[in-house]
């Protein structure tokens, strides 16, 4: 991963922390630096950033990391991603992860070229999120 490639990833993980760019501008700057996924790891508070080469790179969020529930609930991870995507007044970043985290969830896949998001669960269940079309 070059220079501008690890740039890019830091200021895309402080900018979702800050609430200062919307998950598309995110996607749109990673995709510009040719970043393929990005693995959102919450029990750990890290990202890990991947180019289609297989290099990676790990950065941590300094997010607070409660714990994630036992139960997963796909329903509640669903209704998180609608009020991110609503871009509601009250949403955060912050926010969103407490709600996840709280519905379960440990982690998150997110995938450019596949347009979606994959969240998962302590027992390995899923909840997929296709990327909207705007």
């Amino acid at each position: 991963m070059n220079a501008q490639q690890r740039a890019i990833a830091e200021d895309c993980t402080r900018a979702s922390e800050e609430d200062r760019m919307s998950f598309p501008q995110i996607l749109g700057l990673l995709s510009e630096a040719g970043i393929e996924s990005y693995f959102a790891d919450l029990r750990r508070g890290v990202k890990v950033y991947y180019l289609p080469a297989g290099e990676t790179l790990e950065i941590a969020t300094g997010a607070a990391r409660p714990p994630v529930a036992e139960t997963f609930d796909a329903a509640a991870v669903g209704a998180a991603v609608q009020w991110a995507q609503a871009a509601a007044a009250d949403y955060s970043y912050k926010g969103f992860c407490g709600r996840v985290m709280a519905a379960g969830c440990m982690g998150y896949l997110v995938s450019l070229p596949g347009r979606r998001a994959v969240y998962f669960g302590r027992t390995g269940q899923t909840h997929v999120e296709h990327f909207p079309d705007r």
